[in-house]
Order: C-alpha cells, then structure tokens, then sequence
C-alpha cells in the first residue's frame, strides 16, 4: 500500500484551497493508499490549521518551530526529510514555494521528483502514470517514475476538484521532536505588501478577466461596460498589465492577485497556468477565445469559440434587458 503525504501550505492560520484538493489527487495516485497531512509552523496558527486539516484528513502530522513561522523552504525541506518515510510519494503545491521546496527535497530523500503534474493515471508495480502540461497548455506529455524509493511531486492548484468532507474525525501527532536541527543559511527580513489599487478584485463574486484578446487599451471600455451590467470587476492577464493598460493591482495569478469569485468571466484568455494558478474557490468559469485549442477551455464549465469583441456588446445587452 502507498503511503502518501501532502504537505500543507497555510497563511495568517488558514490553509491555502490546494489543501482540499490533495485527497483527489491521492485517490488518482492509489485508491488504496493511506494519505497523511503534514504542517509546519510555529504557535496557534499552526494548531488551527492542523485541527482543521483533521475533519478532512485521517492523520495530521504536525512540527511546531519558530524557525518555521515562515515558510522557508530550507529549513523545511530539513524538517520533513526527517519526518517523511524514504519510500513515501510527498504532494506540495506546484506554487513558488512549491518549486523552491521540491527539487532540493527530492536530492535529500533520494527520491524521484516530477513537477506541475496535473492528472495521475495510478501504479503499475512502482510505476507511477502522470500527466502535465507542456508549451503552455496546448500539448498533454504523459510521464512516468519509479517510485520505489519515493517520490516528491508538485501538483497544479486547481488540477483536481476539492473534497467537501469536513468529519473525518483525523487524530494529530506532534512531531516537533522528530524535526532535528532546523538552522538556515536564510534570513527572513520582512513581508512587502502590495500596493492597494482603486479596486480590490480579491473581494468581487464575479469578475469579467480580459487577456490578449481584448486587442487595444480602448477597448476595455467593452469590458468594463459589461462588467458594470453583470455588476462585477475587470481583472486582467499578465499581458494587459505589461502594456500598461490596467494596474498591476487588477492582475488575476501567480505573480498577480488570488481570487475566489463564484463567477469567472474569462475574455480572450488563453488560460496558462501561471493565470489559473490565481483562481481559486473552484468558480463558475464561462471562457470566449477565438482559438478553439486554447487551455481555458479545459477548465471551462462553459466555453465559446468566438471573438470576445462581438460576444462582450451582446452580452452586456442581454444583461441589461433582465
């Protein structure tokens, strides 16, 4: 039977959505296997989250360090090397975190490691079957790796659909002891936060994300015209950020604001990674492209193959007219 972990990401005493999403993705890997939670910190952050991983998880490993109050992966990948068993699969969210922490465990556990895997197609013997992404979404590789002596794999945000269990009745071990020495050649100065912009797109229930497609800076207006009928917020791709034409602020992904609207107006957004990985919450997602190939499409719950500039107007009519 395989023993998989996830390792927990958590802020401010919440954890992150990937921490729902992680029984899906064990259940892919081994419909058999035993799966534990693992999280590290320091104080009553730490005891909240691992309570809470409790009612969804079966066994909670906890380390409580104040060289972990914040996430540095080096000392963590010192804590779980001690703490995770050699031949165990250990799931980390595919986020920067997650790329700075896996590759370097993996050295130190001896194990395999394979990275942004968004499907898992089971064992066969120690073969693991996966799937990723390659060329931003428009090619499916799949990857195998023997994982006999382990393995250290990052999973997409997003990839598999959160569990709503919240009994599981889990029992929590403490293992602080187990951590060993946890020093860093790291140094944590202070957390920067991000200037406020005239709105706050993390707080909107639904929001109207335009890409590329939207073609010139003028025609944000139709955006913002059908924005303002289905009362939502224009949020953006990177693209339109580095031309300047919306605020960095309004930028929806991993080097841009996470939100959790319930709706999640995709217009002209090809859907890379690097975008969806700021979606979270598991929204309604209706996405229009003119590339009937693009990725949105994958996560789409509603796609429309057609040019964003002659959908918008007539959907802000139809809006309107309610």
């Amino acid at each position: 039977m395989t023993q998989i972990f996830a390792y927990i990401p958590f802020t401010n005493g919440q954890a992150e959505d990937v921490a729902l999403e992680f029984p899906a993705a064990a259940q892919k890997i081994d419909a058999g296997a035993t799966l534990t939670a693992v999280v590290t910190g320091a104080g009553s952050d730490l005891d909240s989250v691992a309570t809470e991983m409790a009612k969804i998880y079966g066994q909670v490993i906890k380390v409580d360090n104040e060289a972990l109050a914040y996430p540095n992966a080096e000392v963590v990948r010192k804590a779980l090397v001690n703490i995770i068993p050699n031949d165990a699969v250990l799931l980390v969210a595919h986020t920067t975190f997650g790329m700075d922490i896996g590759p370097g465990l993996s050295v130190k556990m001896d194990a395999a490691y394979a990275a942004d895997i968004i499907n898992f197609e089971g064992i066969e013997g120690t073969t693991l079957k996966m799937i990723r992404q390659e060329l931003g979404g428009a090619v499916s590789t799949h990857v195998t790796a023997d994982i006999a002596s382990g393995a250290v794999i990052t999973v997409r945000p997003g990839a598999f659909a959160p569990v709503d269990g919240d009994s599981a009745g889990g029992t929590i071990t403490d293992k602080s002891a187990d951590a060993g020495d946890l020093a860093s050649t790291r140094k944590f100065l202070e957390i920067v936060e991000a200037e406020a912009g005239d709105v706050d797109i993390t707080k909107s229930d639904v929001l109207v994300s335009i890409g590329r497609g939207i073609e010139d800076e003028e025609n944000i207006e139709v955006a913002q015209e059908l924005a303002d009928a289905m009362k939502a917020v224009v949020s953006c791709s990177r693209p339109i950020v580095d031309a300047k034409w919306l605020e960095k602020s309004r930028q929806v992904g991993t080097s841009g604001q996470t939100v959790k609207p319930k709706v999640y107006m995709a217009m002209g957004i090809s859907g890379s990674f690097q975008h969806m990985g700021g979606v979270k919450g598991n929204p309604f997602i209706v996405a229009v492209n003119k590339n009937p190939k693009a990725p949105i499409f994958q996560v789409a719950d509603v796609g429309i193959v057609t040019d964003i500039l002659e959908f918008m107007p007539e959907l802000t009519e139809a809006v309107s007219s309610l």
